[in-house]
């Protein structure tokens, strides 16, 4: 199955924004991906998304507020 990761700086704005997008769309085409997000940096490690892309999300239909941060590992590029 298909694996894809989107990275951002802290995971709070784009990379979440990008994920809940991807997963909306592959699930609307009824496509088998996994779709994950990751931050370069660990400083917003369990937290939620920034409100501000949480409403941008919203506004647009998809819902990432129980996406939480996290930092990239080595294991997500064996994925």
């Amino acid at each position: 199955m298909p694996s894809i990761l989107f990275v951002c700086l802290g995971n709070i704005c784009r990379s979440p924004l990008a994920e809940g997008a991807l997963r909306a769309e592959a699930r609307r085409l009824h496509l088998d991906l996994i779709v994950d997000s990751a931050g370069t940096g660990n400083w917003h490690a369990g937290e939620p998304p920034d409100e501000r892309a949480q409403r941008t999300a919203l506004r647009n239909g998809v819902d990432i507020s129980a996406l939480r941060a996290r930092q990239v590992t080595r294991a997500d590029f064996r994925r």
